[in-house]
């Protein structure tokens, strides 16, 4: 199945064709470093993480850019309130960034460029605009001329009569037209400032992607995106000074992963109805955090809610219980059986191919993961005959079930340690010394217990199970043992 994108630009999905295959060039828009990430900013870090991933695994050679806004007006009044320098306030929140990412498994981009180290590339596009007419300088300011560019509006699908139409009454007046906006801005006493044709200054927040992207992976790019809530005005401004100053197309895909939602409501700083990723870290592991984000399409609305983390802990916590089953299974030298190697046909086979077809669709991690779960009958009816018969499995089943998570773990950003990684989940808790194990018995004993309508018995094993540490689901593949919070 051929990869297919949805384009923000185009409203569809298209099929992918990078400009110079195998070579894929993704620049996705940053965190403005004057605070903690929230849960939004993480969707955004997972979603292109797994984009990036999924590239690579299908055999692109990806360069990944993602960058730090370190100038901006928020970082010079946070630095101002704290009374700090805003060169040390914005190296402590990129490093919090990096931090708070890399604990949900979010790898480093291959570049990672900072704003401020990015001005001689701003000055040269912003005088090239000023030299073609599509921008002018007052006061030290230098401003983007909207209407002189034939198609402004084309990603956010307005256009410049309901944006005029819509513009506050108080915006600057010394603007020729209130939607024209800031390329470069002129410093105020103590503000940070660098020197330029047009006096001391700043650049302006759009200017910085446009030329920090055509620096590291020229122009067009392959793909460019971020948050849904980029697309207008940063994006669209972004095309505006881009093509206007290149002459030609600025990026030949969109993508935007949808907001995430609370009460029905965008989470964002200006509402102040976020979670910083550090806050939900200390509620969840950081695999459950991924996983919840990961369980949505990226470009749909998440709802984010402690019941809605709470499931996902649960959904992931069956894969868990199974790589512990696996893990701990004794491992025997002989040839698979017929139904060994049944099962380890189907995940290299079908559940591999539908797992790859999500994928493909638009990277539908959602549609991908659930395809994994299908796995999960046919592995642990194994590891229940294993038990039931006193037995152990064979090395080679253990070792293809192993290669095969690690492989999509690759991708998926998570079960990257293979069955060793549910050794990992329980060690620190509940099942860490054979609790797992016994409480697995009980639960096939219950099985047989409830075949045989002795529900006084069935109840005994229940609490029992419970006990130990465990609640008990039953499914139509069997039983699946659930770690109690508070054991």
């Amino acid at each position: 199945m051929t990869l297919r994108v949805y384009n923000t630009l185009s409203g569809k999905k298209e099929e992918f064709h990078p400009l110079s295959p195998p070579k894929v060039g993704i620049y996705a828009c940053g965190v403005t470093v004057y605070d903690y990430c929230h849960i939004g900013h993480a969707r955004a870090a997972v979603a292109f993480d797994v984009i990036a991933r999924y590239l690579r695994f299908s055999g692109y050679d990806v360069t990944y850019v993602r960058n730090y806004t370190d100038i901006d007006d928020k970082i010079i009044n946070r630095s101002n309130e704290q009374g700090v320098d805003w060169k040390d306030l914005a190296r402590t929140f990129i490093e919090a960034h990096d931090t708070d990412m890399g604990a949900l498994g979010v790898q480093r981009a291959d570049v990672e460029p900072r704003a401020t180290d990015y001005i001689d590339q701003i000055i040269g596009i912003v005088k090239t605009l000023e030299e073609k007419g599509v921008a002018y300088e007052v006061d030290g300011d230098v401003y983007f001329e909207v209407e002189k560019f034939d198609g402004y509006g084309k990603l956010s699908k307005r256009n410049i009569e309901e944006m005029q139409a819509g513009a506050r009454i108080d915006v600057d007046e010394r603007k020729r037209n209130p939607i024209d906006f800031a390329l470069w801005k002129s410093s105020k006493q103590g503000e940070p400032a660098w020197d330029s044709p047009w006096g001391k200054g700043r650049p302006g927040w759009h200017i910085e992607c446009s030329a920090m992207s055509a620096a590291i992976l020229g122009q067009p790019l392959d793909i460019h995106g971020g948050g849904k809530d980029l697309i207008f005005p940063h994006h669209e401004n972004e095309i505006a000074q881009s093509e206007a100053a290149g002459d030609r197309e600025f990026v030949r895909y969109w993508m935007h992963n949808g907001f995430v939602n609370i009460d029905s409501e965008k989470m964002s700083k200006s509402l102040g109805n976020f979670f910083t990723i550090r806050e939900v870290l200390e509620k969840y592991r950081p695999e459950v955090v991924r996983f919840f984000l990961l369980s949505t399409h990226y470009r749909s609305p998440l709802d984010f809610s402690d019941r809605a983390l709470t499931e996902a802990e649960t959904r992931y916590e069956r894969f868990m219980n199974l790589f512990a089953r696996a893990a701990r299974a004794e491992p025997q030298d002989r040839d698979l059986t017929e139904k060994e190697r049944a099962s380890t046909s189907v995940l290299t086979g079908e559940i591999e191919t539908h797992f790859r077809a999500a994928m493909d669709d638009d990277f539908n991690t959602a549609a991908a993961i659930g395809h994994l779960f299908t796995a999960l009958g046919p592995l642990n009816a194994i590891l229940d005959s294993a038990d039931a018969e006193g037995r152990g499995v064979a090395a080679g089943w253990k070792k293809e079930v192993d290669a095969f998570f690690r492989k999509v773990g690759g991708v998926i950003g998570f079960f990257e340690g293979g069955i060793a990684d549910g050794e990992a989940w329980f060690s620190a808790g509940v099942g860490g010394d054979g609790t797992l194990e016994k409480a697995r018995a009980m639960a096939l004993e219950r099985v047989e217990a409830r075949k045989n309508k002795d529900w006084a018995k069935a109840d005994e094993l229940r609490d029992e199970i419970g006990e130990l540490g465990y609640a008990v689901q039953d499914t139509p593949q069997g039983p699946v043992l659930i770690p109690l919070k508070d054991a």
